[in-house]
């Protein structure tokens, strides 16, 4: 059972994190499960549509929409799958892939200009040290 420190301190940092992810969102140009797909399709290469929706928690219908969206941008294509003929693979288009670096870019740059307008030399040292223990923490 935590102590009442930590999970005071566990219900702040839920909440900060929360408000900081959503507003780096907010950078975003392409919604936020279409960027979710992308990622995912960086990360781990090339999966299929049923792979992609359990690994983004959606169902497959819905991964269906959005992975037609995706190559109707030309930001993934299809190919065969190599051992079932029944199945198809995604992957990151060239396109695909610059346009996730953006988004990116977008939200680290915005955060990056945030740290240096709004906290003193000492703060983001501190800041700093505490992204290792963030790791930490979602990693246990």
């Amino acid at each position: 059972m935590p102590t009442s420190e930590a999970a005071t301190v566990a219900a702040e940092l839920r909440t900060a994190m929360g408000k900081l992810t959503r507003r780096v969102k907010h950078e975003d140009r392409i919604p936020l499960g279409q960027v979710a797909v992308l990622g995912a399709l960086d990360r781990d290469g090339a999966m299929t549509t049923s792979d992609l929706a359990a690994d983004q928690r959606v169902r497959p219908q819905s991964m269906a929409r959005t992975v037609g969206l995706l190559v109707e941008q030309n930001l993934i294509t299809r190919r065969a799958h190599p051992t079932d003929g029944r199945k198809s693979l995604v992957e990151l288009s060239d396109a695909g892939r610059a346009a996730l670096e953006a988004e990116r870019g977008r939200r680290a740059g915005w955060l990056a200009q945030a740290i240096e307008a709004e906290l003193t030399d000492e703060e983001r040292a501190l800041l700093a040290r505490s992204a290792a223990l963030l790791e930490r923490l979602a990693a246990h």
